[in-house]
């Protein structure tokens, strides 16, 4: 696939480690411009301080999403992609959970990125090639065990929202994809013995694929993409 040659400007939220610092990498490696959202900013890769901006998001706390935006747009004068990739895990069933758990795991997975987008869709629009994408998750897809239940209810949600905000974008050029990854080897995974843990899909599998993505034209419009590192019934 070819370098960006006109640098664009994504927005990555929950940036700084995981999935979300490789795909921070993989877009400054393809001439983007990248503003992180991090709840602890400091500083990465400042070889490419003049295309990249680190800044404090807490997607609880909402004031941080428009200053973020904010300073975006002050530093690159625009906006062509939001990454939606900051999370939540939870390991309680819909049994045990209590409200307050439920509406922090739906606040930050669910509520924030859709605040997030209704803030900067005017930027999107007037890219006029925009791009959201949301980080789900196969959870998303299947349910696979008691303990997570109540994070397939929000990624189910996260997954909803991809759908509902690629059909707002249609009319407008604004294309939407939900990225579904399965068991994937960042720091969540550390208590998988070492020969397990090489099979699994690593960190700049999922970068790559979100890279793609974003690079693709407007004619393709891709609505989901699951990743897995096995075979499944379904995925």
């Amino acid at each position: 696939m070819t370098v960006t040659c006109n640098p664009k400007v994504a927005m990555v939220s929950g940036g700084g480690r995981g999935i979300g610092l490789e795909i921070v990498r993989e877009l400054l490696s393809r001439n983007w411009k990248v503003s992180v959202g991090m709840r602890t900013p400091r500083d990465l890769f400042p070889e490419h301080h003049e295309n990249l901006l680190v800044t404090y998001f807490d997607a609880t706390v909402e004031q941080s999403e428009e200053d973020w935006i904010a300073k975006t747009a002050e530093k690159f004068g625009q906006i062509d992609a939001i990454v939606h990739n900051a999370g939540v895990l939870s390991d309680r069933s819909v049994l045990e959970a209590s409200e307050s758990q439920f509406d922090e795991i739906f606040d930050i997975n669910v509520k924030s990125p859709m605040r997030l987008t209704q803030k900067l869709w005017r930027y999107l629009v007037d890219s006029e090639a925009g791009k959201v994408i949301i980080i789900a998750s196969l959870a998303a897809k299947r349910i696979r065990a008691p303990e997570a239940t109540l994070y397939s209810i929000s990624k189910f949600a996260a997954l909803g929202l991809a759908h509902s905000l690629r059909v707002c974008g249609d009319p407008v050029n604004v294309r939407v994809t939900a990225i579904c990854p399965g068991f994937v080897a960042t720091d969540m995974a550390s208590y998988v013995p070492l020969e397990k843990l090489k099979k699994l899909t690593q960190p700049e599998d999922v970068a790559k694929t979100v890279s793609m993505v974003l690079e693709l034209p407007s004619t393709a419009s891709i609505a989901e993409i699951p990743i897995n590192w096995t075979a499944e019934p379904q995925y």
